[in-house]
């Protein structure tokens, strides 16, 4: 993946800033596996397994404590 998609992480909102944790961890998925057809093959294996879906929300929650601190947690 070489195409240029994230150019700040300022956003208006906390609800706009959980979205692009999300996209972030999304995102990291894809770079980590870009194998779109292994990704859909081991769907149904991560989504059904309560650690894997419990990591997944940590790894989100990261990534919203990165965007916070780089909105100064939206503070004005």
């Amino acid at each position: 993946m070489t195409d240029t998609w994230l150019n700040t992480l300022i956003t208006e909102t906390p609800q706009e800033g959980f979205e692009l944790a999300i996209t972030l961890s999304r995102r990291g998925v894809k770079y980590t596996q870009p194998d779109m057809d292994v990704l859909k093959k081991l769907r149904p294996e991560y989504a059904n397994s309560a650690d894997s879906l419990t990591a997944a929300s940590q790894v989100i929650a990261i990534n919203f404590q990165t965007v916070a601190a780089a909105n100064n947690y939206w503070r004005k």
